[in-house]
């Protein structure tokens, strides 16, 4: 299992807007078929840049004031934070492959 943090509407200033550096956030519902494709891979990819960027998931259901805040029309959307902007997102269950390019460009 990967280190993916669990964010919350309480915690996502603190987690997201406040820390340094790259911070890859995953928008989810249980219920999203696409979500748990990506699901594994977010996790895989956690591991793999581990002290290189952070991984976190806000559940949309649990906190859909976040998902309203950022726009968030389709799940799974990834949005990449740096240095607490947002600079990128993706929107849907896009390949391992493509995830790493966007977050190489981004660190």
């Amino acid at each position: 299992m990967g280190d993916v943090a669990t964010i919350t509407t309480d915690s996502f200033d603190k987690d997201v807007l406040q820390a340094p550096g790259l911070i890859v956030v995953d928008f989810w519902a249980t219920w999203c078929g696409p979500c748990k494709i990506i699901g594994p891979i977010v996790e895989e990819l956690a591991n793999e840049y581990k002290g290189k960027a952070v991984f976190g998931k806000i559940n949309t259901d649990e906190n859909p004031d976040l998902a309203s805040r950022f726009n968030i029309r389709g799940i799974p959307t990834l949005m990449f934070f740096k240095n607490g902007k947002s600079v990128d997102q993706l929107v849907g269950a896009v390949p391992k492959s493509q995830l790493v390019s966007r977050i190489d460009s981004h660190l």
